[in-house]
């Protein structure tokens, strides 16, 4: 009811306990801050700028590429070697 007014304000503290929140940690005072699961924190910031959604979707995309070239060479490895040693069995 609250959230359509223009002076509703929403801070951590309130978010964790009227949700339950788990994966949030809210401190006040001296050294007190509010910290987020890594997950959390990727999609907040992901929302707040297009242009670091954009980096981490392109990272990830050259991180599976990169994984993709290195499990391809392993994998046409066993094939080869299977197919040896199927040979070697039939003789």
């Amino acid at each position: 009811m609250q959230a359509g007014s223009n002076a509703f304000t929403m801070s951590p503290q309130k978010w964790i306990s009227g949700t339950n929140a788990i994966g949030i940690i809210s401190r006040s005072g001296r050294y007190g801050g509010t910290f987020a699961h890594r997950d959390i924190a990727f999609e907040f910031a992901s929302w707040i700028s297009a242009e670091f959604k954009l980096y981490i979707i392109k990272d990830y995309q050259r991180l599976k590429l990169d994984e993709n070239s290195r499990l391809s060479l392993g994998w046409n490895l066993n094939r080869t070697l299977a197919k040896i040693n199927y040979r070697i069995l039939l003789f």
